[in-house]
């Protein structure tokens, strides 16, 4: 069941400023079990950029100690989207 669907950062034409800390910090709020990431590329590619897959290491590390589960990380892009599990990266 979908608790939420929010914003929790807006960024530049090539950085979102995301901390593990408040991700996780609002999906405790909303007492979730899970959590899926999702985030555009404005330059149309969805292929993950190496900070994509740092972040996302991150906060599936932290998500992972308070036993919330990460399902995916979502990239959009004008071609098409890019899923990290699809991938292999999650």
């Amino acid at each position: 069941m979908l608790v939420a669907d929010e914003t929790l950062g807006v960024g530049t034409v090539d950085h979102v400023p995301a901390y593990p800390r408040e991700v996780l910090k609002r999906a405790l709020e909303l007492n979730s079990c899970a959590i899926i990431l999702v985030h555009n590329h404005p330059s149309g590619d969805p292929s993950p950029s190496p900070s994509d897959v740092e972040m996302t290491k991150l906060i599936k590390q932290a998500a992972d100690s308070l036993l919330i589960t990460l399902h995916d990380h979502l990239i959009i892009g004008a071609t098409g989207e890019s899923s990290f599990v699809s991938e292999g990266l999650l």
